[in-house]
C-alpha cells in the first residue's frame, strides 16, 4: 500500500469515526440487539487467549514462505518471498474482529461457515472455536500459506475445518455445491470490485434469508467501495452494517424496508 493510499484510507477512517452512529441512533430492534449483545460485549473467552498466543508466536517467527498472489496484490511487498511475521501483521485481521466473529457466530448460530481467504487462519480459528459443531470451509489460493495455516489449526486442536486450496474462481463453485446452504460467508480475498461481486453472486445462489455475508476491507480502495455500494443496492439485501474495516450483509425478509447503518466499532 503506497503512502497516498494509506493517507486516503486514514482520512476516510477519521470521517467514519466522527460520523458513525451507536445504539442510540438505531431504530431497528434487530440491530439494537446486535449492538447490545455482540458489538458491546467485552467478555473474554478461553479461545481468545489460545488464538492470541499463537498470533504472538507467528509475529515473532523468522520463517519465510514462497507466496502465490492471486488477488489484488500484497499490502506487504511486491516480492514472492514473505515472512510469516509480516503476513500475520499485515494480512490477518486485528484481534477485535476475530473476537467479533466469535461472538457473532455464537449469537447467530450458523451451521455451515465459508471463508474466502485463509491467510494464517487466525480468523478461521475464531470462527471454528465459536461453533465446534459447525462445518467451516476455508479457501486459500496459495498452497504454502494454506499449509502453514494447517499447522496453526493443528496447534489449536481444531477438527471442524475443511481446507480447500486453489483459485477462488476455480474451486468456489464446487465448495458451494458441497455446502449447499452457507449460513455465514466471509469474503477476505482478491479485494477487487468485479471478483468480489462475482463471489457475492455465486454465494447468494446458495444462501437463504437467514444467511449473513461479511466483506473485508470495504473502504480499502475506491474499487472496493464501489463493490460495497453495489452490494448494498442489491434487491435481495435488506440490511447492511458498515463497521469500516468490514461490512455485514443480511437478507431477512422480515425487514420490510431496506436499511443501511454505519456503526462505530
Amino acid at each position: 500500500m503506497g503512502l497516498a493510499q494509506q493517507y486516503n484510507l486514514a482520512s476516510k477512517y477519521l470521517k467514519y469515526y466522527f460520523t458513525s452512529g451507536n445504539r442510540h441512533d438505531v431504530h431497528s430492534p434487530f440491530v439494537y440487539a446486535l449492538i447490545e449483545d455482540v458489538l458491546l460485549d467485552k467478555s473474554r473467552h478461553t479461545a481468545f487467549a489460545e488464538i492470541e498466543a499463537l498470533r504472538k508466536q507467528l509475529l515473532h517467527s523468522e520463517e519465510t514462505l514462497q507466496v502465490t498472489d492471486l488477488g489484488a496484490g500484497s499490502l506487504i511487498s511486491a516480492g514472492n518471498e514473505r515472512r510469516v511475521r509480516d503476513i500475520t501483521r499485515y494480512a490477518a485481521k486485528q484481534p477485535k474482529f476475530g473476537q467479533l466473529f466469535y461472538r457473532l457466530i455464537q449469537y447467530l448460530q450458523p451451521a455451515r461457515i465459508l471463508e474466502l481467504g485463509t491467510s494464517m487462519g487466525l480468523s478461521t480459528a475464531y470462527m471454528a472455536k465459536a461453533a465446534p459443531k459447525a462445518k467451516v470451509y476455508t479457501i486459500e489460493g496459495c498452497p504454502n500459506i494454506a499449509a502453514r495455516a494447517a499447522k496453526n489449526f493443528e496447534a489449536l486442536h481444531l477438527r471442524n475445518i475443511t481446507q480447500v486450496t486453489g483459485n477462488f474462481d476455480t474451486v468456489l463453485p464446487d465448495v458451494l455445491k458441497q455446502m449447499q446452504l452457507p449460513d455465514w460467508v466471509y469474503i477476505d480475498g482478491n479485494h477487487r470490485k468485479e471478483p468480489t461481486l462475482a463471489y457475492f453472486e455465486q454465494c447468494l445462489q446458495f444462501a437463504d434469508e437467514y444467511s449473513v455475508f461479511i466483506f473485508d476491507d470495504i473502504h480499502w480502495t475506491p474499487d472496493m467501495e464501489a463493490a460495497w455500494h453495489t452490494i448494498q443496492a442489491h434487491p435481495q439485501v435488506t440490511l447492511t452494517i458498515d463497521l469500516f474495516f468490514i461490512g455485514l450483509v443480511f437478507f431477512r425478509k422480515d425487514f420490510k424496508v431496506k436499511q443501511h447503518f454505519t456503526l462505530k466499532y
